[in-house]
């Protein structure tokens, strides 16, 4: 057998096989064996890639938990990226679940504990003063997304420090599973300014560093860094700050929102997906959005940006920002948001409303009354059963929506919702719950989840070359997200349409917000003359290239 040797410039060989962007396993072919030195080196048998997704799927189901099943697909990830994204989006409603939420809230707090190899970048408070050099240790030159996280407020796990990588690696795993962004374009990110978990810093296997958060001036110039650092490296990117805390987030956005293409997915990302959901609520109710009282609990950076695109919405439909804002209604820690109170942090202010305390959500849920009940507390539990049939009692399809994240963290059940207003509730959650059957009904509640719109989003920030992300991309994506939800859905109780077809999802809303792109005079790219047919060509398909006839390009 004469030996054969790989194309210029492509490993071959064992390098081919360890290299996860290119390796194909046991699908390379005859004639690629040959030319690529792999002869020998795999099983005799070559597989398709669909057998190859078999194999994986029935390896995944041995897997005995939840965990188990993230470590096998990061594994995978890590083996064949290619066939990660394969069965991903062929399964995504199976697999979403294991590699986002819940179950990456249990592995971002085990992170040290299943550490295997690194993905990403982590920028390190020892690394002031050298961002640049160190983000350039990057490979790709060509990346066009970031998700960047500082570990302060993972969903509702709080500090987890530089073990929060496992969201900005599982959110970039959805921007490419659910809207086609190549993976190549993406890159997670870690600021690891320290964590104040006394329970990580005793923990001998914490990846971090164990030393307590930087703070002030410190913290802030580290971040500063890394945007202007971002911005020379990748200057058409979009920069998807992910999981900081209320004290930071808040302020990060107003400062970097007109410097570069950037947003706050907990702010922004969930309000335009709750506010979807709100339309889709009200095709089954009935009623204008002007005319609901919404009542929240809690008053940090996903409730308040609920707010602020509900009262958005509010406007659209006639009302002055004034009495939008009067419709919406707080509950901290502290009780029903008031003007009287005089320990309000600045972005509760807006929606402190000139009424006498109330000091926990029952009394506010008799003093406003609301017809939508929105949780974001973080707080396990605290739709209780008399609380849900006050709604019930209040309305007769009240609207509730327990967002919390991961599932162990929800405000209330699906069944619960469902049970405690006799099968009347309209029920989103933040973490999927099964069906649930209910007087010889059953109920298929929806998910609240911003995978629904930060993928389509990036899409068409990526499609148009926007030179910023506005509120209008937002409220575009909420209603063409809405009008997705077909009569089925709603006759089942599920506001959002199904998981299965969330690429088709992803596109419609990346072409509401290259509308808007273009609309407003941001967009960098030429219009196309069809504009659909030109995202289209742009999403990625994992599917193997002919390596035996040229390398595959490696950026896009």
């Amino acid at each position: 057998m004469t030996k054969s040797k790989p194309p210029p410039g492509m490993p071959g060989g064992l390098s081919l096989l360890q290299d996860p962007v290119l390796n194909k396993g046991t699908a390379f072919t005859e004639h690629e064996r040959d030319a690529l030195g792999l002869r020998g080196l795999l099983p005799p048998r070559a597989f398709t890639q669909d057998e190859q997704v078999a194999r994986a799927l029935e390896n995944f189901h041995r897997q005995h938990d939840d965990l188990e099943k993230y470590v096998f697909m990061t594994a995978l990830h890590d083996r064949n990226e290619t066939l990660f994204y394969r069965m991903v989006i062929d399964h995504i409603e199976e697999m979403m679940p294991i590699i986002y939420t819940p179950t990456v809230g249990e592995a971002c707090e085990a992170y040290g504990h299943i550490y295997r190899r690194p993905r990403g970048v982590y920028v390190s408070a020892e690394d002031r003063g050298r961002v640049a050099e160190v983000l350039g240790n990057w490979p790709q030159k060509h990346v066009r997304v970031i998700v960047v996280t500082d570990g302060s407020r993972i969903l509702g796990l709080g500090d987890l420090g530089a073990n929060g990588m496992g969201i900005p690696v599982g959110k970039l795993s959805l921007y490419t599973a659910c809207a086609g962004i190549p993976p190549a374009q993406c890159l997670p990110v870690t600021l690891d300014v320290g964590t104040n978990n006394e329970a990580l810093l005793d923990d001998p296997l914490y990846i971090g560093l164990p030393q307590t958060r930087l703070q002030g001036a410190d913290y802030d110039d580290l971040v500063d860094e890394f945007v202007q650092a971002v911005r020379k490296r990748y200057p058409d990117v979009l920069l998807q700050f992910e999981d900081f805390s209320n004290g930071n987030a808040f302020p990060l956005l107003r400062k970097y929102r007109d410097v570069l293409c950037c947003f706050n997915d907990d702010i922004q990302g969930t309000a335009s997906v709750v506010l979807a959901g709100l339309h889709s609520a009200l095709r089954i109710r009935g009623g204008a959005l002007r005319d609901q009282m919404i009542l929240f609990l809690g008053a940090g950076e996903a409730g308040v940006g609920i707010a602020d695109l509900v009262v958005s919405g509010m406007v659209e439909e006639g009302l002055t920002p004034d009495a939008a804002r009067s419709r919406c209604w707080f509950v901290d820690s502290r009780g029903l948001v008031v003007k009287s109170r005089r320990d309000l942090e600045e972005h509760k202010i807006p929606y402190a409303h000139d009424h006498a305390p109330a000091p926990d959500l029952r009394g506010a849920v008799e003093a406003v009354r609301p017809t939508v009940l929105v949780g974001a507390s973080g707080q396990p539990g605290m739709f209780t059963q008399a609380i849900v049939e006050d709604m019930a009692r209040l309305n007769d399809r009240p609207i509730l929506f327990a967002l919390s994240n991961p599932t162990s963290m929800a405000e209330c059940t699906a069944e619960q919702a469902y049970v405690w207003t006799g099968g009347r509730a309209v029920f989103a959650s933040g973490s999927p719950f099964a069906p649930v059957t209910y007087a010889g009904r059953t109920f298929v509640s929806g998910q609240a989840n911003n995978a629904y719109v930060f993928p389509g989003i990036g899409l068409g920030v990526l499609a148009s070359r926007a030179s910023k992300v506005t509120d209008e991309m937002f409220m575009a994506a909420a209603v063409a997200l809405a009008g997705l939800a077909s009569e089925h859905d709603l006759e089942q109780g599920r506001i959002f349409p199904a998981l299965s077809s969330i690429r088709s999802a992803s596109a419609t809303i990346a072409r509401a917000v290259a509308e808007i792109a273009y609309e407003q005079g941001l967009a960098r790219e030429k219009r196309p003359d069809d504009l659909s047919a030109w995202i289209q060509s742009l999403i990625y398909e994992p599917h193997y290239a002919d390596y035996a006839e040229k390398r595959p390009a490696r950026a896009f």
